[in-house]
This record gives structure tokens, sequence and C-alpha cells, in this order.
């Protein structure tokens, strides 16, 4: 298998969504064991976002609509990449996929700080993180969360729905909306970060860091796939826990 066939088949469906399976069982499993619930308790704020919404949709049966629109949709989208290549899943790309995601999540805190202290102008950046307060399994549960729901929700929903839009109301096609979405996206993931309960205090570094962070989670996504963008914001976000512990 060359560099090349690695690059191209690791971001396809048949590879990238199953390499998010386990996250998503991870953190669904692990949340579900410390608060008894679906949706109460510490879980990630994008995860109670997507439920909430469909909970007003359909009450306690927008969950079972939520579990059959996540799942069936990622395993129908599975079954026709794979319809569609024609080819057997290799377990070693997924381990080399695992690899990938931990090499980027070490470096991920070190990049993102230093572009922030070249747009602040000011010493480089440190990572953050607002769950610090709570214990080290809520940390970790929603550390968890946050590389599956957050990628799910702030890259590949709100960046396609956004880029959507821009391409529908301004001039200059792909290239502008596609810049214009990443943009809008990343400040409102960072916005995301201030609000409710477990938000943190508004500070610009910190802002800042964050919608940095979001760009470059959107190049990952838009590169590597959904399922490496994933395993990377979760991983670096379980060090971080693992750090402040």
């Amino acid at each position: 298998m060359t560099l090349r066939d690695y690059l191209s088949r690791s971001r396809a469906p048949r590879y990238s969504l199953l390499f998010a399976l386990p996250l998503l069982l991870l953190y669904e499993g692990l949340s579900a064991a410390l608060t008894g619930s679906a949706v109460a308790g510490v879980r990630n704020g994008a995860d109670v976002l997507l439920k909430t919404l469909f909970l007003g949709l359909g009450g306690r049966d927008g969950l079972a609509l939520f579990g059959a629109a996540l799942l069936g949709g990622g395993a129908w989208l599975v079954w026709r990449d794979r319809r569609r290549a024609g080819e057997q899943l290799e377990g070693r790309l997924f381990a080399w996929m695992f690899l990938e995601s931990a090499g980027y999540a070490a470096v991920f805190g070190g990049l993102v700080g230093s572009l922030t202290a070249l747009v602040l102008q000011g010493p480089r950046a440190l990572a953050v993180g607002g769950t610090a307060a709570l214990d080290l399994p809520a940390q970790l549960v929603i550390s968890l969360g946050a590389g599956l729901y957050e990628e799910l929700v702030f890259r590949v929903l709100l960046v396609g729905l956004l880029l959507w839009v821009f391409r529908l109301v301004l001039p200059g096609g792909k290239v502008v909306g596609g810049g214009l979405a990443v943009v809008v996206s990343a400040l409102i993931f960072s916005a995301f970060h201030y609000v409710g309960p477990l938000g943190d205090a508004f500070a610009v570094p910190s802002f800042t860091f964050r919608a940095i962070a979001g760009v470059v989670f959107s190049a990952l996504y838009v590169g590597r796939g959904f399922g490496i963008a994933a395993w990377t914001h979760a991983l670096y976000d379980l060090g971080l826990s693992l750090l402040q512990a």
C-alpha cells in the first residue's frame, strides 16, 4: 500500500466513518454509565444541542429518530462506498489512521498556540480547556464527545450549511463561499464554548485560540475526512484533560 493509496482510502466513508464508530460507542457507553441517561447529566454541549433538537421534534421518540438518523445514515454511506470500491476492508489501515490522528493531536496545541500568538502579536497562547472544574471521568467523557459531536455539528453540518447558503447569495463561487463558511463556523465554534453552565468566562486569547482551532479542524476534516478529524479532536482534548488533572 503506497502513501497515496493510504491517503485516498483513509478519507473515504468506508474507512472514515467506521473509524469514528468506536468513538461514538465509547462516548455514549461511558456517558450513560456515569449519568444513567441519554441526555441528562454531564455531556458534551454539541451532543445536548442535537438531541434537544430531536427531542423537541418528537419527544422521547425523537431520540430514537436521532439514533436512526446517525447510525442509519452512516451505515448507508459506508455500504454505498464499499459497493463502489468493491474491496475488502483492511484492519491495518485503521491502525495507521489512529497513529496519524495521535500525531496530529500531539502537535495541535503548539501549532494553534503559535498561530494565536501571531494573530494577537503576543506570547504563544497556551492550550485551553473548559472542563477543569469537573472530575476526571467526566472530563474524559466530554473530551470523547467533543471529538465526535463538535466535529459533526461544526464541521460536517454547519460548514456544509453555510457553504450552501454563501454559494447561493454571494459572488465568487465555491472558493469565496468555502472560505467564509470555514471562518464563520470557526467563530461560532469558539463562541459555543462560552455558553451554558459549563461555559468559560470570555477572554480574547482563548476565543482566538478556539477560532483558529476551528479553522485547523475544518482543514483537517476537508483534507483527511471526518474520522481522523474527530479522533484528532478527541485525543487532543483527552490529553489536555489528563494534563489538567
